[in-house]
């Protein structure tokens, strides 16, 4: 894997957030439609979690997203952001969440 500088990663905005509302994109098994709050706006982010997550189990849930992502469209729907995640070594993909519960949306991941 390449190196980065610090310079690159701070050039990441990444923050915590949380899941307002999330469907199924449909004609496609692993994209979700989420509308996320991130503090700082409410924004649609594409995810490719829905083989881990129903749309009903994602609401509510607190999550890091990168906010400074370029825009791109994915199945004719704009998604502003990227939703971290980690993958075990089953291949299985869970949020990357703040651990304290009062980490309120918008603080910013470092």
């Amino acid at each position: 894997m390449p190196e980065i500088t610090y310079e690159d990663f701070s050039k990441l905005d990444i923050r915590v957030g949380t899941i307002l509302e999330a469907e199924r994109v449909p004609k496609t098994d692993k994209l979700l439609k989420l509308t996320i709050d991130t503090g700082l706006d409410k924004r649609t982010v594409v995810s490719g979690i829905a083989e881990w997550y129903k749309p009903e189990d994602a609401i509510g849930k607190k999550v890091s997203i990168l906010v400074n992502l370029a825009p791109r469209k994915i199945k004719g729907i704009e998604s502003k952001g990227m939703i971290l995640m980690a993958e075990n070594p089953q291949g299985e993909l869970s949020f990357v969440q703040a651990v304290k519960d009062e980490t309120g949306n918008g603080s910013i991941i470092k």
